[in-house]
């Protein structure tokens, strides 16, 4: 892996956490966006993996994409590249927690929310203010309906209003609210309850979530119970899962 110029990598244990490193804000711009989606993708090729956290060092989590990328001459540009990432965050085999430290605005939020879970701390600040200098969050206005529902989103995207922590929680977006003090134990202790499980485990765990999305009840039904029967019950995992239940003690993956 190429020396990183934006972020921070650390892996052990299954658990791969990416830190923003672009000060002040970590304003995304086309070369940073670049550098994630290939980490990433990288990343992704790790059969090994568990969990991939994405967190920012500094006050802010990401204050969202450069203004000047905007731009109608470097748009285009910048949407095919932004969208790359995105899809790059959806195409993760493993579950994405985004831990949020700070303010998480723009295009920071279009990528956390893009993210599985969302951890954060009270400090938290959330926003999509795109609309008060002309523009619209094009991913947001996709996804967000699907986390809050159709009003809240348009409400999100129009008024460019700023939501505490809190706001987020009550409006579903964040699973685990945190001490701002406590906050990388608190991350810590979210993550930690995907390093008990196989690696394989997790990834048809997730599997299952999304493969069905937007499916009819009768056809998901009859797929996820396809995937149970064939897929599932085949690994060696989910034998020694019934096995060390039986014999009561810790099960040793084999990732198989």
């Amino acid at each position: 892996m190429t020396e990183l110029k934006f972020h921070k990598l650390t892996k052990e244990n299954g658990i791969a956490r990416v830190l923003l490193n672009r000060p002040d804000h970590n304003v995304f711009n086309i070369d940073m966006m670049e550098e994630l989606t290939g980490l990433l993708s990288t990343l992704n090729e790790d059969a090994d993996l568990k969990c991939v956290v994405l967190g920012a060092e500094g006050k802010s989590f990401c204050a969202g994409v450069e203004v000047a990328d905007h731009k109608p001459e470097l748009a285009p540009e910048m949407m095919r590249v932004f969208n790359a990432l995105l899809k790059q965050i959806h195409a993760l085999a493993v579950p994405s927690v985004a831990a949020v430290q700070g303010a998480c605005l723009g295009g920071g939020m279009e990528v956390v929310v893009a993210c599985d879970m969302i951890v954060a701390s009270k400090k938290a600040i959330f926003g999509q203010p795109e609309i008060k200098l002309g523009f619209l969050p094009p991913y947001a206005a996709v996804r967000l309906p699907h986390l809050v529902g159709p009003a809240k989103a348009v409400e999100i995207c129009t008024t460019g209003r700023r939501y505490s922590a809190k706001d987020a929680r009550r409006m579903g977006l964040v699973s685990d609210l945190l001490d701002a003090d406590e906050f990388e134990q608190g991350v810590d202790k979210v993550v930690k309850e995907l390093t008990h499980a196989s690696p394989l485990i997790i990834r048809l765990n997730k599997q299952a979530v999304t493969r069905h999305l937007g499916m009819d009840i009768d056809s998901a039904m009859e797929s996820v119970t396809t995937m149970f029967l064939d897929e599932l019950m085949t690994t060696e995992d989910t034998c020694e899962g019934i096995a060390s239940f039986e014999e009561k003690r810790r099960p040793q993956w084999k990732n198989k």
